[in-house]
């Protein structure tokens, strides 16, 4: 029977090792953040929030909308019930076109609106004049129905890349994300959704909830949230308060494509 013996040279063994480190390094960071992928960059290039660095107990409560009409209004009703005066809505423009009433309803309550984009899809996959064509189109719709023109953009799925922050930054608008996720789209119960936001929450953050039909039990869990926050001293606030706080958070972004050219780098050792 041979014997076959394989020799690693010095050279493929760091090759190796290097590619492992970064195949650990982009599991990871694929893990902690899913959809999207960040590390800080350069100071000069747009960037998107996810939270403020402040002192204040303040905290904004979030909303994505992009389908349905079931849940938006019981998240309404518990946030009056709750005496809740700001919170910030991030509505898609097909489903506000098509559910004016609820947007009059959000604007009635004094809460403040941003956009969701138009079509609800991972804008990091288009190129540079679909995404303009995306945001300009949600521009003008959201801006016809609720009559004032948004700045703030959460995109849909919290899917960006480089090129989408730029093209947001030149069309005028913030692009922001969020510290703590609710996860209660999974609808694993509102206790795990109270625990998970409770348990996060922080001075400066940004929650995400959403009131799209697929949520089933935020209106079951929010209740509870708002209470305990406020008994750890919490007041709730919008994105745009946030925003003046001195000293945004230096959460900046690389996109994806960075990840993975780290990781060619490194196998071309």
């Amino acid at each position: 029977m041979n014997n076959f013996f394989y020799v690693l040279n010095g050279k493929k063994i760091k090759r190796f090792f290097f590619l492992f480190a970064a195949a650990l390094f982009t599991a990871g960071v694929i893990y902690v953040e899913q959809s999207h992928i960040t590390v800080f960059s350069e100071e000069s290039s747009p960037t998107a929030i996810y939270s403020v660095s402040t002192d204040r107990k303040v905290i904004a409560l979030t909303f994505d909308i992009s389908w349905g009409d079931k849940r938006a209004e019981p998240i309404l009703k518990v946030l009056k019930d709750k005496n809740v005066q700001k919170a910030t809505f991030f509505l898609s423009s097909p489903w506000s076109n098509s559910h004016p009433d609820i947007v009059k309803a959000i604007q009635k309550q004094g809460y403040e609106i941003g956009s969701h984009g138009h079509k609800h899809t991972n804008y990091s996959e288009l190129s540079d004049e679909e995404i303009t064509k995306q945001l300009r189109s949600a521009h003008t719709i959201l801006t016809d129905v609720t009559g004032k023109a948004p700045n703030l953009l959460r995109l849909p799925n919290g899917d960006f890349d480089k090129r989408v922050l730029k093209v947001a930054h030149d069309l005028g608008y913030q692009v922001i994300q969020w510290d703590t996720d609710s996860q209660d789209w999974m609808n694993k119960g509102s206790d795990t959704i109270v625990k998970r936001v409770v348990s996060k929450s922080h001075p400066g953050d940004i929650v995400l909830f959403h009131a799209s039909d697929s949520a089933k039990q935020t209106h079951e869990a929010l209740p509870i949230i708002i209470d305990e926050l406020r008994k750890k001293g919490y007041e709730f606030v919008t994105v745009s308060d946030l925003l003046q706080e001195a000293g945004l958070k230096g959460n900046q972004v690389r996109d994806q494509a960075w990840i993975w050219q780290q990781v060619d780098t490194a196998a071309g050792m």
